[in-house]
């Protein structure tokens, strides 16, 4: 019965251990909602698209509000690839 017991007791805490690791990753993934999560601008009166996370800024609003997303999705892969490389680099160091 102590086995049992013990054996609950572990199973419990990875249970509870990978919880938190999921929550803490939806959170990132996620953000909190505010106003300073912004991840994209549109600014019509200066024809402006800014996108936070990567920090690139397009004079070319109306082309991109009418299909011409190239820039945007090449500046999406460039970051989504420095970030990789920089997972890569940090779990080679370790």
């Amino acid at each position: 019965k102590a086995l049992q017991v013990l054996t609950a007791r572990l199973q419990e805490k990875d249970r509870s251990e990978r919880a938190a690791k999921e929550a803490a990753t939806r959170k990132g993934l996620i953000g909190s909602g505010d106003r300073s999560d912004r991840i994209r601008t549109y600014n019509f009166p200066q024809g402006r698209l800014t996108d936070h996370r990567i920090n690139l800024t397009l004079y070319k609003l109306l082309m991109v509000m009418e299909g011409d997303l190239d820039e945007v999705i090449h500046g999406l892969q460039v970051a989504r690839g420095t970030e990789l490389l920089a997972e890569l680099e940090q779990r080679n160091s370790l």
